[in-house]
This record gives structure tokens, C-alpha cells and sequence, in this order.
């Protein structure tokens, strides 16, 4: 994983997504023959697991023309999926809002759609954390005060950039360095004593805290804004396989009602498990489902799963784009409607009698994980 951090870590920065060459459109076949898929996913983001339950459960095959086939290639951060989908490597993809909304917006290097969400949270894609060192603060919001005059880092360009700097104009924090690293340069800071702040994602960020790394000081509740994760795919795709669309969205809708089910949480993480190298379950556990005290941040809620695109989910976008625009990595301070599909969903929903948000996956106490005791790091804190 360490060499594919590596390899990647040009790519993976939002806003540098790849430029390619327009090219021919791609042949899907013909609406009822096997199709071959190449999906994109991100096992190392927990709000996109919907895609590793598609892939171990082969929901797909319910769905999709019999004798069709589907590839999963890993993209360790979600701009490395978008690249993929821009260059007609990945023909579904799974992301955060940032590399989704970045990719859609290429349209003159290849035509991509949004068609259905991940889910919207506050800490799946934004954890705040601090050097172990810091002092313990009573609230998120004195804790991330502590931030003024020290190092901090984020992924600039994604969620965790808009969550830092929208958190810094509220609270008026002025670190002596906003640095532009990812989650490996951050981890070996924090161990080298070299950063004093800095957001993640899941599930990564719960590995820093339960391992002594650093320790958790809140998420965007302290802003009043979530974050989000969403499913995208060609629009070439879209247009000669309208049977595909719909059957992928089918088999995406049960793995979402598959994991809304507390009593498959465990049966989620080990899919995760064998997904992801690095990370054992416990930690995989925490990312998800974990309940962090509340100061530290934590919530009774880990992902709100909308599967369907409603107005909450328009504004959050509408916020996104809008800070893009802000630090200049998107031409535009708008969306064209048309790169935001709902119709897909909209129809299963309704069709299914069901409504959006879908659910959401509850906090539990460490003491309720399935296998056994949670050693808790030395930074925990009781309510």
C-alpha cells in the first residue's frame, strides 16, 4: 500500500485530475447482452463500502444480462478513480464529493453523470485531529482553537480542505502553516512530531487515533455541514445501456439496505477486512460504526444513506462546487443541471415504495463491537 501511495500521490490531488484526449465512443452492446464493467472503488473510504458489499455479495449478477462480467480496480483516493473514469479505464465509479464533482465538470474530456449517492456525514470524510501532546479542551470547538499559530494539513482541494478552511473563517484560526499533505506524509508527521493538526478520512482516520497516533478533537458538526460520497458513471454507458444503469442502481440499492442492517455491520467490516490491507477489524469497525465521546467530537450518527438525490443533497453539491470555484479548480460557480441524474433512483424508489434518506448507520458504544474487546487509546475521553 505504501508503494501505491507513492506511485499515486501525484494524481491523487483533487483538482489535477488527468487531462486526456477526447476519444470515440465507447460500444456497450446492445441493451440485453453481457456487458463487461470496470468499476472503481475505494475500500480505504468507509462511506463507499457499498461498493465492496456489491463486489463480495456479486449483487450484481441479479440485475445485469446474464454472462456479464465486472472488474474492481482499487483507487486509493477518489481523484484517482475520477482520472480513471476521464481516461475510459473505470466505466463506474465510486467517490467523495470533491473528486465526483471535479470529474463531472470535465466535459470536454469525457462526459461523465452523478447518478446516486454514497451517503452524507459529518465524520466519514472530515475527522479533526491534534497532536497527542495538545491539551484537552471541553468542546470541538476550544479544541480546534488551538489550531491558531500551529502546523496543520490537509488534502488540499477535498471535503477535508473545505471542512478546514470554513472551520477556520467561523472560529478566525490562523495556523502558522496550512500544508497541502496526504494521509501518509500526515501519519509520518504526526509520528515525527513535525504537525500539530489535521483532517482525514475514514478509515483512516480512526486508525491514526486508535493507534496512539494522534487523537480525534471533532468533525463538521462544528460547521453545520456535511460531507458526502457519490456514485458516478458515463454518460455512454448511460445512453446505449439503460438496462445496465438500471441494474447496477438495483443491486446498489440492496447492498445499501443489505448495510443498514445493524445485525450485518460485523458482515460489512469483514468484507472491508478482506478488501483493505493494513487495517484491522477493529478499527474497520470503529470507521463505521464507531461511537466517539462527544468531546471528542463524537455523534450518534455515522452515515446518513440516501441512495437518492434530494435537496439536501443538491445544496451540499451547490456548497462544494461553490468552493471549488473559490480556490479555482473549477471554471464554473455552478453545475449544469444535466451532470446530476436522479431519474435512475427516483424510479427505483418510488417503484420500491421507498423514500430518501434510505437510513442511517447508528453510533454504538466500543463495548457493543461483535469481536470482542476494543483496546481504547490513551487519548480517550469520557463524557
Amino acid at each position: 500500500m505504501r508503494k501505491a501511495l507513492k506511485r499515486y500521490a501525484a494524481a491523487a490531488l483533487l483538482g489535477t485530475l488527468l487531462a486526456v484526449p477526447a476519444a470515440f465512443a465507447k460500444d456497450y452492446g446492445k441493451p440485453g447482452t453481457p456487458i463487461k464493467l470496470t468499476i472503481g472503488y475505494q475500500p480505504y473510504y468507509t462511506q463507499a463500502w457499498s461498493a465492496v458489499i456489491q463486489k463480495e455479495m456479486e449483487l450484481w449478477k441479479k440485475y445485469l444480462p446474464a454472462g456479464s462480467t465486472v472488474e474492481w480496480e482499487i483507487g486509493l483516493q477518489g481523484a484517482i478513480v475520477g482520472n480513471a473514469m476521464l481516461a475510459d479505464k473505470n466505466d463506474i465509479g465510486y467517490m467523495g464529493d470533491m473528486p465526483t464533482i471535479v470529474a463531472i465538470s470535465k466535459q470536454n474530456v469525457r462526459e461523465l453523470r452523478m447518478v446516486a449517492v454514497l451517503g452524507l456525514a459529518n465524520d466519514q470524510c472530515s475527522v479533526f485531529l491534534s497532536r497527542n501532546e495538545a491539551p484537552d479542551f471541553k468542546s470541538p470547538e476550544e479544541a480546534v482553537k488551538w489550531w491558531g499559530g500551529k502546523r496543520v494539513a490537509v488534502a488540499k482541494g477535498s471535503c477535508t480542505d473545505r471542512s478546514g478552511q470554513e472551520t477556520m473563517r467561523k472560529y478566525g484560526i490562523k495556523p502558522e502553516q496550512y500544508l497541502n499533505q496526504n494521509i501518509e506524509v500526515q501519519t509520518s508527521n504526526f509520528k515525527a512530531g513535525r504537525l500539530d493538526g489535521s483532517i482525514m478520512w475514514e478509515p483512516t482516520a480512526s486508525k491514526i487515533i486508535m493507534e496512539g497516533i494522534a487523537k480525534r478533537i471533532g468533525d463538521t458538526k462544528m460547521i453545520g455541514k456535511l460531507d458526502g460520497g457519490f456514485l458516478a458513471m458515463q454518460h455512454e454507458l448511460i445512453k446505449q445501456r439503460p438496462d445496465v444503469v438500471k441494474g447496477w442502481l438495483e443491486a446498489e440499492l440492496d447492498a445499501n439496505l443489505f448495510w443498514a442492517k445493524p445485525e450485518n455491520y460485523m458482515k460489512v467490516v469483514d468484507m472491508a477486512h478482506k478488501n483493505t490491507q493494513g487495517f484491522s477489524k477493529e478499527v474497520l469497525w470503529m470507521s463505521m460504526a464507531g461511537k466517539y465521546p462527544k468531546s471528542m467530537g463524537g455523534g450518534d450518527v455515522r452515515n446518513i444513506m440516501y441512495y437518492g438525490i434530494n435537496d439536501d443533497v443538491r445544496n451540499m453539491m451547490k456548497d462544494a462546487v461553490a468552493f471549488l470555484h473559490e480556490i479555482k479548480v473549477l471554471p464554473m460557480a455552478e453545475l449544469p443541471k444535466e451532470l446530476v441524474d436522479s431519474s435512475w433512483t427516483d424510479e427505483i424508489l418510488k417503484r420500491r415504495g421507498l423514500k430518501v434518506p434510505l437510513a442511517k448507520i447508528e453510533a454504538q458504544d466500543p463495548s457493543k463491537y461483535p469481536g470482542g474487546k476494543i483496546n481504547l487509546p490513551a487519548s480517550w475521553r469520557k463524557d
